[in-house]
């Protein structure tokens, strides 16, 4: 019998609040400053409005107010993380975004199932690197109501 290979993934690490999270390195377009956001009517309070990024209007999601934490204005830290998953692009609003990790197959824990930090439907897993706990989205299920929205606009 050959043993399972450890297979090792590129995540971005991004700070909301005190807390990290990790998405995979694939799933994002580009990193950006906070440029001019075109609010947009009748839409859920975290959808921040629309974006013109290269020619592309982008819609801004507001990770905070998504997860339930209190807004805060945005600084020189505040970065949109331009994600891209199957046909959709769709930027996030993080309060930082700077670090880039390899994890392994074998560091990412099942989340706690007392895990209360944000909507667990939303979580693949945890992970420690460097003492602190991160925690890996699932962006399928993060975009699912955007997904929605989507198809039934068209």
């Amino acid at each position: 019998m050959s043993e399972a290979v450890e297979q090792v993934t590129k995540h971005i690490v991004f700070k909301l609040d005190t807390e990290y999270y990790g998405i995979p390195v694939e799933s994002v377009g580009s990193i950006e400053r906070v440029q001019k956001i075109t609010r947009v009517p009748n839409t859920k309070p975290y959808m921040k409005g629309v974006m013109n990024l290269r020619g592309i209007i982008t819609p801004i999601i507001d990770l905070r107010k998504k997860f339930g934490l209190e807004s805060i204005d945005f600084d020189d830290q505040t970065r949109i993380l331009i994600v891209q998953l199957q046909d959709m692009t769709v930027g996030f609003i993080v309060d930082e975004a700077n670090d880039v990790i390899d994890l392994g197959s074998s560091t990412i824990e099942p989340p706690p199932e007392a895990f209360n930090s944000t909507h667990v439907d939303y979580i693949k897993g945890v992970t420690k690197e460097n003492n602190r706990l991160i925690v890996l989205l699932d962006l399928e299920k993060v975009l699912h109501e955007e997904e929605e929205l989507a198809s039934n606009q068209s």
